[in-house]
């Protein structure tokens, strides 16, 4: 094999130091890439308008709204009405 016992030790320190460097490294990388709060932030006003108008659509907004002008279009003076059905005069 050649090499003394100190040769093996360095070399075993020197394998040591870069794993611990390795690790802090990714430690640092994972950080800021888990860091929500910070995208987030830097991206807010994008985000807001996204949750309002998916909430919007979760809530049956658009539905509501187009229930509503729909029965805007049909409003008339009722004549009369037979279970759902009724006579309407749209003048």
């Amino acid at each position: 094999m050649g090499r003394s016992t100190e040769e093996v030790r360095r070399d075993i320190a020197r394998a040591r130091d870069e794993l611990a460097s390795s690790v802090e490294a990714l430690r640092e990388g994972i950080a800021t890439a888990t860091d929500v709060g910070a995208k987030l932030r830097a991206r807010l006003p994008a985000a807001a308008a996204g949750a309002l108008g998916a909430g919007f659509v979760l809530a049956g907004g658009i539905g509501a709204v187009m229930r509503l002008l729909a029965r805007r279009s049909r409003e008339g003076d009722e004549r009369a009405r037979v279970g759902p059905f009724s006579i309407v005069d749209r003048r």
